[in-house]
């Protein structure tokens, strides 16, 4: 697999200026301990005024950030359009945000006065998008992040949804291979670069594409270094990977920090797509309090208390939560870690004072903070020209009705009403396929969004369209059948807290008829309780065979559940929209709407 594909067409050159618009920006809580800069800062320079351009020896340098966008460029809906707000008084609210329009003009206003502005993002740009941007292979949102200005990202996991060519034609340009062009212009590919430093080619040994890449402006230079996350193969299918090896987070960005800095570059901002998880779900939770660090947990807190102290910042993701924080480097100095939520519904501010007598950030100086992307600003007009042209493509094929819900269908919790909801859907399927399918098995990750009552368009409050039904299942894996002994199907729950998802269990949701408790008083394997489990009332029998149907990401042993990959007998079906959308149709109309479900096969012990 080449290291990059040929360039389909003249590279543009980069925007340099920046437009404008007014906007209002929410400002929150969080920043690095300042301690006082040296007194050559302070005597007759001015280290904060005029729009943060800085004079003499020390320039501020402004860093706009986010992450986990997943080709969101209309607002996203119910739950995953909304950030919770902690208030003076210890009270939250929530604050509906998300939009690329809103995020346009968000940004641009951000930049005004900061002739030293740079915007980079944590990966996930694309991949698990709704139908405007999944429809095209994500084209638009490219072409979206080209007008936003973005300079730089890392590569993440959804990256390689549609495997490593895929990410090339993206970054380089050139019309689908088997679809082709979807305008009268050939797609032009990304003005940014994609970064996966520790995304090998397997027979070369070299990054599929560039490991870092440096911004440099009237002597300030900055290096930026991408990874994803080392687990990546675990959680995207085997034909999304092939050929590619993923490699230590840590020991990648130490190894080009080190050529980074034989280049003269000091000041460095690594980009990592992998992330942790914070002690509260308000994006403006003091994440220092009570001491640096103690209010994150997670990988992303072993990979910043690793990484090289020549690295000044961390943009993190992939977890989709939000935090400011810092944490210690190995030499023991305070070093900032940021994540901005999902979906464009934060963005993150972070001043770095650049020292232009060391060519090095002076860390004392960082301060960092989220700001919500609200959405009583003005539209961005050419996001909003963006999103009509994309629409009117996207329309005949995503307006369509598909089923009825009398209520908001969530996706949150253990086990999610949706969830409940898509295994039903999926056995029903199997069932179609083989009568003697005996249960269904999802994951969570795989639903993307919530099904939400009130109308999206004009299709009319209550009314699933097939748009809506993409955006929650967007993957096109497809319904496999395959038998597995009882003892297998006993396993598979028990690799929910087990092995790699103890740490971070991953819950399957699961159809009708099957029930057990899960109790997280206990630890690992134990927390599923054996002889609980049932199926329509009667124990699991460990010599019996069971046929389950499961999406072919799962099927595959994907999300840590390698007993799943051993079934046999295999039967592999349509897709899980088609699905979805079969048991929506058939089970639902206009005077007989779906109910949520009461998601109450798990008991939960706590």
């Amino acid at each position: 697999m080449p290291a990059t594909a040929p360039s389909h067409h003249p590279r543009r050159r980069r925007r340099t200026t920046r437009l404008l618009a007014a906007a209002a920006t929410v400002v929150t809580a969080g920043a690095l301990a300042a301690a006082a800069l040296p007194a050559s800062a302070n005597a007759g320079e001015s280290h904060r005024g005029h729009g943060g351009h800085g004079h003499g020896r020390y320039q501020d340098v402004q860093l706009l950030s986010f992450n986990d966008l997943h080709g969101n460029l209309e607002p996203p809906t119910g739950s995953s359009g909304r950030v919770t707000e902690v208030q003076p008084d210890g009270t939250t609210k929530t604050i509906d945000a998300g939009g690329i329009e809103y995020l346009a003009t968000h940004l641009r206003e951000a930049r005004k006065g900061n002739r030293y502005s740079i915007t980079a993002a944590g990966g996930d740009m694309v991949g698990a998008s709704p139908l405007l941007s999944g429809l095209f292979h994500d084209e638009p949102t490219i072409e979206a992040l080209n007008k936003l200005d973005l300079d730089v990202t890392s590569v993440g996991n959804h990256e390689f949804d549609e495997g490593a060519k895929e990410l090339a034609r993206l970054q380089n340009g050139g019309c689908h291979p088997t679809e082709g062009c979807y305008t009268d212009e050939e797609f032009e590919g990304a003005d940014f670069p994609y970064l996966a430093a520790n995304v090998l080619d397997e027979k070369t040994g070299k990054p599929i594409l560039k490991p870092y890449w440096v911004w440099k402006q009237k002597g300030v230079k900055v290096g930026f270094i991408g990874v994803t996350l080392e687990g990546t193969p675990d959680i995207v299918s085997a034909e999304g990977v092939k050929g590619l090896a993923f490699e230590d987070e840590v020991e990648t960005i130490n190894k080009y920090a080190k050529e980074l800095q034989r280049q003269g570059v000091k000041s460095i901002v690594a980009l990592v797509h992998e992330g942790g998880f914070p002690a509260s779900s308000s994006y403006n939770y003091d994440c220092d309090s009570p001491g640096a660090g103690d209010g994150i947990s997670g990988p992303i807190a072993d990979i910043a208390k690793n990484v090289t102290p020549q690295v000044d910042a961390l943009v993190t993701g992939h977890t989709h939560a939000a935090y400011v924080c810092t944490i210690p480097d190995p030499a023991g100095k305070p070093r900032m870690v940021t994540s901005a939520s999902s979906f464009g519904r934060l963005y993150t501010d972070t001043t770095l004072t650049y020292d232009r007598a060391t060519g090095d950030i002076a860390r004392t100086a960082v301060k960092s903070a989220n700001h919500v992307v609200t959405r009583d600003v003005p539209k961005a007009p050419d996001m909003t020209r963006l999103i009509d042209r994309w629409s009117t493509l996207a329309a005949p094929i995503g307006n369509r009705a598909i089923g009825y819900i009398s209520g908001d269908i969530d996706r949150g919790g253990t086990e999610s009403p949706l969830g409940d909801l898509i295994a039903d859907a999926q056995l029903a399927y199997g069932k179609t396929q083989d009568p003697e399918t005996d249960l269904a098995l999802m994951n969570p990750g795989g639903i993307r969004a919530p099904l939400t009552y009130a109308a999206s368009g004009g299709e009319g409050d209550g009314v699933v369209t097939y748009a809506e039904g993409f955006t929650v299942q967007p993957f096109a894996n497809t319904v496999n059948l395959k038998d597995y002994t009882g003892a297998q199907l006993i396993q598979v729950l028990k690799e929910q807290v087990s092995g790699p998802n103890e740490a971070a269990p991953k819950i399957l949701q699961i159809s009708s008829g099957l029930t057990y408790t899960l109790d997280l008083t206990k630890t690992g394997a134990d927390r599923v309780v054996t002889d609980s489990i049932r199926l329509d009332g009667a124990p699991i029998d460990e010599n019996a065979t069971y046929r389950v149907a499961s999406n072919s990401f799962l099927a595959g042993g994907g999300d840590g559940f390698p007993t799943l990959n051993e079934g046999t007998n295999e039967l592999v079906g349509a897709d899980d929209l088609t699905a979805l959308e079969q048991y929506l149709t058939a089970n639902s109309s206009a005077a007989d709407p779906i109910e949520p479900p009461a998601a109450d096969r798990i008991t939960i012990v706590q």
